[in-house]
């Protein structure tokens, strides 16, 4: 089933996954942090300069330094399941991106695969490993 376990924490998991992109958007570092555990992983196995980060602190380091070639980024995400068990649950989420870099606009869309953890009363991501799906670049007035 793509959602399953208590409506209360599904919401609370969709509310950090939608914290994670306006972060994203407004190129804030300390909230796109604050939505990872301090031991989490993030796997981007499509870029393989990047690999997996590990670590609240390298993560974040490696974010505000990747986010330099994302200038004025529109970043959208939703989640496609959410499977809660206890204090841990699995998401799928989507990804919309849409950037202008050195006179293209890219549109990149993609997949992640995560796992977040009930710390303390709050979800954070324990794990998240992104995929592209799609990627599409236009040159400005075509």
């Amino acid at each position: 089933m793509p959602f399953a376990g208590p409506v209360e924490d599904r919401l609370a998991i969709r509310e950090l996954l939608e914290t994670y992109a306006d972060a994203v958007t407004r190129r804030d570092a300390e909230a796109w942090g604050a939505t990872w555990a301090e031991d989490a992983e993030w796997s981007l196995p499509d870029y393989p300069e990047l690999g997996t980060t590990r670590g609240r602190p390298a993560i974040v380091a490696m974010w505000i330094e990747a986010m330099k070639a994302y200038p004025g980024i529109m970043f959208e995400a939703w989640p496609g399941s959410i499977e809660v068990s206890g204090d841990s649950a699995t998401m799928r989420s989507y990804t919309s991106e849409v950037y202008d870099h050195d006179g293209v606009t890219k549109r990149d869309r993609g997949v992640y695969e995560d796992t977040c953890v009930r710390v303390d009363g709050r979800w954070l991501f324990q794990s998240r490993s992104f995929r592209n799906i799609h990627r599409q670049h236009a040159q400005k007035g075509c």
